[in-house]
């Protein structure tokens, strides 16, 4: 069974990432070509930076909990194992995925209820204003 736990997180550690990089990519190589954008950077830096910082931060935790697993094991008088480490820092960063995710999850559906109740951002105050305009318009042309 933890044969299994261990190929299972493996597994999404792997995929996981791979997945959100190619879809950065996919849609950077999508919007450059229906759009004909040229500047990659000043287009899409916020999607860059947070990639970068994703793995910088991924790989500082990574050596954190490095260092932690050893010194356990140390204090145990057990050899620190790679394969034994994998399991422990993939059990901890889907935990803490799982609750990043579910922040984000929260976020979009909060957005998505209240974006449209008259916010400068939705729609509705767009067509709010460009009826406004249309009866000015209309008062004028009369």
């Amino acid at each position: 069974m933890s044969t299994l736990f261990g190929i299972t997180t493996i597994l999404a550690l792997i995929l996981v990432p791979t997945y959100l990089v190619w879809m950065l990519v996919k849609t950077i190589q999508q919007e450059r070509r229906s759009a004909n954008i040229r500047n990659i950077w000043g287009t899409f830096s916020l999607g860059i930076v947070v990639c970068v910082l994703f793995f910088i931060s991924w790989t500082a935790h990574a050596f954190a909990e490095w260092r932690k697993f050893a010194q356990d094991q140390e204090n145990h008088n057990q050899p620190a194992r790679a394969g034994e480490f994998v399991i422990q820092f993939g059990e901890a960063t889907l935990q803490n995925w799982q609750s990043e995710f579910l922040e984000a999850f929260g976020l979009i559906v909060l957005t998505a209820a209240y974006m449209h109740r008259g916010s400068g951002e939705s729609r509705d105050s767009e067509d709010r204003i460009e009826a406004k305009i249309d009866r000015v318009l209309k008062k004028l042309d009369a």
